[in-house]
């Protein structure tokens, strides 16, 4: 009987050994979570906090430099915008001023007429360049969206809601009203 003892403890021994690298591994984790001092949680906590002010202040420095960069950005594209905008015109200008000088060293109506119908012209094409549409409302009827009435009148011979005469021409870029076009509106015949 002592033999047969002996012959089960060597393999209950087997199953303790099978069984004593998970266990000690188990166990070394919780002795060091035991072994953890307060001190040393304050520390590590106090470590995560720095380096969680450190990533907080890398976000910072980073969204300023952005803020930065975009701020120089929209500069260059209002810079870019205003001179490619003013481009055309300086040649219209330019055309201006060579109608005046001619104006004070003659008197030649015909010729002076003939320098502003190029003006105009140069305009006509300085804003075609920019996509810019001149809107003629002479003899159509009117529209609220891209005129404005400055008056009416009556006329036996023009519709009323018909524009009469223009005073001034309306601008409009793709479907974007610039300036509404000032117009004279018709009220039909006159009341008597």
């Amino acid at each position: 009987m002592k033999q047969n003892a002996e012959a089960e403890a060597p393999a209950e021994e087997k199953k303790e050994t099978v069984q004593a690298p998970e266990t000690a591994a188990t166990e070394e984790k919780a002795e060091k979570k035991k072994e953890e001092t307060p001190e040393e949680k304050i520390a590590k906590l106090e470590k995560a906090i720095l380096e969680l002010q450190d990533t907080r202040l890398r976000l910072i420095a980073e969204m300023d430099n952005l803020r930065k960069r975009s701020a120089k950005d929209l500069e260059t594209t209002r810079y870019n915008v205003m001179t490619d905008t003013l481009h055309p015109f300086f040649q219209v200008f330019d055309h201006f001023s060579m109608a005046v000088a001619a104006t004070e060293t003659s008197s030649n109506m015909q010729m002076l007429l003939e320098g502003m119908k190029m003006i105009r012209t140069e305009f006509d094409r300085a804003f075609s360049d920019l996509g810019i549409e001149q809107i003629d409302a002479t003899g159509k009827e009117f529209d609220p969206l891209t005129q404005e009435a400055m008056s009416q009148e009556a006329s036996d011979t023009v519709p009323a809601g018909t524009v009469i005469r223009q005073w001034s021409f309306g601008y409009k870029l793709g479907n974007h009203l610039l300036k509404p076009a000032c117009v004279v509106v018709s009220s039909g015949p006159e009341q008597k």
